[in-house]
């Protein structure tokens, strides 16, 4: 671990942040999809500085509910979010190839489409900062489990300030300061994500049991957070690159 996080790995959230803010200044982020988390965090931040910088990945295929989350965002708390899409040509050819649907196919082809919706533009993103904050809980899925405050995502340093927090805690904070609400909480979502891949979950169900639920015993996530190992990640490599030469030639 840097010398100058010493400390940082037990620190409250608002601690975090500050300290992200007063180091990166401008060049720090927080990247969210205005989950619950998420929107803690901007939260937070808002109350540090009057400048915190906001930014979305916008696959495409968002629900209409996160496009207002946006707007909300800029009435509540001044910030103009910056959107952050897909290259062009990558999707094309992606697209040309697999048709827009490829995700219900296998899952090396939904990981396909989260690595060229998502995982790429957020690299691509991340060259014009030092520092980006998501809302990532250890509680959420098992591969989450040892999720640190701090790490390195390539030459960015990666925030994860709820960490150590609960659904509960969470769901507290955004209370008792009235901070504002993704519309599909209320349709019985518990993880939002693209409108194909996200549906809302029944009573009982684990909390990212709607993302992705047609694959059977595949890990719940996209790529930004975690690399699946074995055939799948071997596979999405090799598709990843046949695209990719496609969108390049």
């Amino acid at each position: 671990m840097h010398s100058e996080w010493a400390g940082l790995e037990n620190a409250p959230a608002s601690e975090i942040l500050s300290w992200a803010i007063a180091t990166y200044g401008g060049r720090f982020a927080i990247s969210t999809s205005f989950q619950s988390e998420g929107m803690v965090l901007i939260d937070m931040a808002a109350r540090i500085s009057a400048n915190v910088r906001v930014l979305t990945l916008d696959t495409g295929r968002l629900p209409e509910e996160t496009y207002a989350m946006i707007e909300t965002v800029r009435a509540r708390y001044g910030i103009a979010v910056e959107t952050v899409a897909p290259e062009r040509g990558e999707l094309d050819a992606m697209i040309k190839e697999h048709g827009p649907n490829l995700f219900y196919g296998s899952v090396p082809l939904r990981s396909l489409c989260c690595q060229i919706r998502k995982v790429r533009p957020l690299a691509n993103k991340l060259k014009e900062l030092d520092a980006y904050a998501v809302g990532l809980r250890r509680d959420q899925t098992q591969a989450r489990g040892a999720q640190p405050k701090l790490e390195l995502n390539g030459e960015a340093v990666k925030l994860s300030p709820l960490a150590d927090w609960s659904a509960q805690q969470v769901s507290a904070y955004t209370s008792e300061n009235n901070v504002p609400r993704h519309l599909l909480y209320a349709q019985g979502y518990s993880s939002i994500g693209c409108a194909p891949c996200t549906r809302a979950v029944a009573a009982g169900e684990d909390e990212r049991a709607g993302r992705w639920w047609w694959e059977d015993g595949a890990q719940k996530e996209c790529g930004l957070h975690y690399s699946p190992e074995g055939k799948a990640e071997r596979t999405v490599d090799v598709l990843l690159r046949q695209v990719l030469e496609a969108a390049h030639a």
